[in-house]
């Protein structure tokens, strides 16, 4: 820091403020600073800066995958507004969303010098006793379920679910058929409830649910099966990626979509506008669930201590792929 103070002609507490970001620097001063760090090769010390501050300027994210199109869109949400704060991530993947191997992942976090955690297992539940972690840092949960003692965000589950069965019910169809993701998936679960809960409460028949792994394979495979039912005309498919699959197996049977079946899906990925017919689906704001979760963060590290709950409304898109039944 002398080197650049001499080298720029200004006093090494000029040299601090430049360094570490702040606003009281006359710009053309900032700018002989910088010029004279780029050529010097200074680069501020973070050790040294986070024992003086106590800040590390890093988050922690704990993922289960980053092969969903949810979990990397909330990721790179999290990850723009944590750089826009000047923040570094540190992320680490789990296998299982277990106790342990969460509670591991926070440990080595803390290991790595992080001033916060974003905990990110999007479709993966996470029980009560499984979200029992070290103390010590600051931590926010992806998920919808309320009962964590930490600040939740995540989408309307339950919403999108209810407006994609009302949308088939309100189009004449008797019932909605229902593809579900897998058991252990809290956001399976609360869309398969809504669905549930609303043809009760309209009134309608409640079949089966067929229960898939989120793929397309398993969407082909389960649409294959509801394909030869002449009484299915409506089927709500947990996510989009099955909703492909159920198209296919239903193209494949000769029943028109949406002549004879309508198809609803569920996330409304860049794709589902190009499926065949376009699909109908649910929208979730995945950008801003990731950008609530970074904020309420960095509230949390600013010592803004809340267990507030933020819940992002989803929002119907409709397409081609649903239709008036016949």
């Amino acid at each position: 820091m002398a080197d650049v103070a001499a080298a720029a002609g200004v006093s090494g507490q000029t040299v601090s403020r430049v360094a570490n970001g702040r606003a009281n620097v006359d710009p053309a001063t900032r700018e002989r600073v910088v010029a004279a760090m780029q050529k010097l090769g200074y680069r501020p010390n973070s050790a040294a800066r986070a024992l003086r501050s106590g800040r590390f300027r890093n988050i922690g994210v704990i993922m289960f995958s980053l092969s969903s199109y949810g979990n990397t869109r909330t990721l790179d949400a999290v990850a723009r507004v944590a750089d826009e704060a000047g923040y570094s991530l540190t992320l680490i993947t789990v296998a299982s969303a277990t106790q342990s191997d969460v509670a591991g992942a926070f440990v080595r976090l803390s290991e790595h010098a992080v001033d916060g955690v974003v905990i990110l297992i999007e479709k993966h539940r996470l029980g009560e006793a499984e979200i029992e972690l070290p103390t010590g840092l600051p931590v926010v949960v992806v998920d919808s379920r309320a009962e964590y003692v930490y600040p939740v965000v995540d989408n309307d589950q339950a919403l999108g679910a209810r407006l994609a069965t009302e949308h088939l019910l309100d189009l004449g169809h008797e019932t909605v058929w229902h593809i579900s993701g897998p058991l252990e998936s809290y956001a399976a679960e609360r869309r398969r409830v809504a669905w549930w809960e609303t043809l009760r409460g309209r009134g309608a028949p409640t079949p089966e649910v067929l229960v898939g792994d989120w793929t397309a394979d398993a969407g082909h495979r389960l649409g294959a099966r509801l394909a030869t039912d002449p009484v299915v005309t409506a089927i709500f498919a947990t996510n989009d990626q099955m909703a492909l699959g159920v198209l296919r197996a239903l193209h494949e049977a000769g029943r028109a979509v949406p002549g004879e079946i309508s198809v609803v899906g569920f996330d409304d990925t860049p794709e589902a506008a190009n499926f065949w017919p376009p699909l109908t689906t649910v929208r979730q704001d995945f950008e801003r669930v990731g950008a609530s979760a970074i904020r309420s963060l960095l509230a949390e590290i600013e010592g803004e201590i809340s267990a507030e709950r933020v819940v992002v409304p989803t929002e119907l898109i409709v397409r081609e792929s649903s239709g008036p039944r016949r």
